[in-house]
């Protein structure tokens, strides 16, 4: 084989690399969702935005909940017997609004049993989604967050509260409509809040939910974690089964030349006194 022809296939295989780790990724979340379905009698849906160094140059994608993913998952509880639980494992920074009411609709509807899952965070839309659920399954270190909406890069509740500060003469055209859109769409988002948390509280707490979660009170990331959802008054349990982190630790970020957390993945472990690394079997 000549020098030529070694180049060639190198440069093939280097091609067809990330493809054949991205296969053995998919089988083996797979394996993973088969194990927890197994174990917890339910149907396992993912909703993972995470970036994945898909191509051979190596660029990272972002990614959002987006009509693709509600198209997905609802075919996933479309093809879900009435009667079998739903157990959604959401990572998300949020997306579209109208894709996370139609996933959140279609779970509210479901018959049986529905919990979210939440390792780490599922923050606007990924919260949004949460509430639909029975019950949400946290980390203690996870994070909700609100749901306000937001227009382009500002928040509705802000660009409302326009009006209340400034005399309307000195507004120009262009904020008038931005603010009378946002009103309109805070008064939408709370009918929906409203309308999915119905049957879950009282009315008096569906009310208090829908005004402190999508009218404006925080900015749009602050993270709501396990203890505030709490004392929120939110179906939030803390027992996360471990094979939700194993599914987790298969979506890995892209590699980065120089890694920014190191550590010993090793349990550590309070023996005799000492502090010892368990032994792995």
């Amino acid at each position: 084989m000549s020098g030529f022809d070694i180049f060639w296939l190198f440069f093939i295989l280097m091609t067809l690399q990330p493809l054949m780790r991205q296969r053995f990724l998919e089988a083996a979340r797979q394996k993973m969702i088969e194990k927890i379905e197994k174990k917890r009698g339910s149907r396992v849906i993912l909703l993972v935005h995470r970036q994945e160094t898909m191509s051979f140059f190596g660029f990272p994608v972002m990614r959002y909940i987006d009509i693709n993913d509600s198209e997905q998952v609802i075919r996933a509880i479309h093809l879900t017997d009435p009667d079998v639980p739903i157990d959604i494992i959401l990572h998300t920074p949020g997306g579209l609004v109208l894709a996370a009411l139609q996933i959140a609709k279609a779970l509210k509807r479901h018959k049986a049993k529905t919990t979210a899952f939440v390792p780490h965070y599922a923050m606007s839309g990924g919260t949004l989604i949460a509430l639909a659920a029975d019950e949400i399954i946290m980390d203690e270190h996870a994070v909700l967050g609100p749901v306000d909406p937001q227009l382009g890069q500002f928040p509705a509740a802000s660009i409302a509260r326009v009006l209340r500060k400034k005399p309307v003469e000195r507004i120009d055209d262009q904020t008038l409509i931005l603010a009378d859109v946002s009103e309109k769409a805070l008064k939408q988002m709370k009918e929906e809040l409203r309308e999915l948390l119905a049957g879950k509280y009282t009315k008096d707490k569906v009310e208090e939910l829908a005004e402190v979660l999508s009218q404006g009170r925080w900015t749009h990331d602050y993270p709501i974690t396990f203890e505030e959802a709490k004392k929120l008054g939110l179906p939030v349990k803390k027992d996360m089964p471990v094979e939700i982190y194993q599914l987790m630790n298969l979506f890995p970020q892209p590699l980065r030349q120089q890694p920014s957390v190191l550590y010993d993945p090793t349990p550590r472990r309070l023996r005799g006194g000492q502090h010892l690394p368990s032994q792995q079997p």
